[in-house]
């Protein structure tokens, strides 16, 4: 257990999956992710994840979700799954109200310091979705740079949303670590 702030971040367990669905769901679709900035509904309708997938992760054996809580409970959490030669990074949401206090910041400070202690990591990956600039941009300020790798979005796969334009793709960012 990791204290950042008011928060304490942890790995989540079982049990966390209902509040973590509503997280995720709340920072990235639907009208109340409108109050923070990294909210996806002007690109996607739909769901961003259900129980199945999110309670996959927490409890995937070459990964950990880690949550940050506070008196309120979980307020931030974000996946880590084990590859080859490096972490991924995926899943990250924090709640739209408490969006561009430092929090984001520091969980993902504790991903990358969790990826390269326990696992010997020594790069961290993810996917954007190409046309959101502020968050690449976001990620960018972090030391994380673009790799023109891109990867075509699930057309068809309503687990994944219901795209609102015909153009998307995720591209993969990196960031040595260490």
């Amino acid at each position: 257990m990791i204290r950042s702030g008011s928060c304490t971040i942890r790995t989540a367990r079982p049990a966390d999956v209902p509040a973590l669905v509503d997280l995720i769901e709340s920072a990235y679709r639907g009208e109340r992710s409108r109050t923070g900035w990294t909210h996806e509904a002007d690109l996607l309708g739909g769901q961003r994840t259900d129980a199945d997938m999110v309670r996959a992760a927490v409890m995937h054996s070459d990964g950990t979700v880690l949550v940050a809580e506070d008196v309120t409970g979980v307020v931030a959490c974000c996946q880590l799954e084990r590859r080859d030669d490096h972490a991924y990074f995926g899943m990250f949401a924090v709640s739209p109200a408490l969006q561009g206090g430092g929090l984001g910041r520091a969980l993902l400070a504790e991903a990358e310091r969790f990826a390269g202690e326990n696992w010997g990591a020594g790069e961290m990956r993810m996917t954007v979705i190409t046309q959101r600039y502020d968050l690449i941009a976001w990620y960018e300020r972090r030391g994380y740079t673009r790799t023109g790798e891109l990867t075509p979005f699930p057309y068809g796969d309503e687990r994944f949303g219901l795209p609102r334009r015909p153009d998307l793709a995720f591209e993969t960012l990196a960031r040595k670590l260490g």
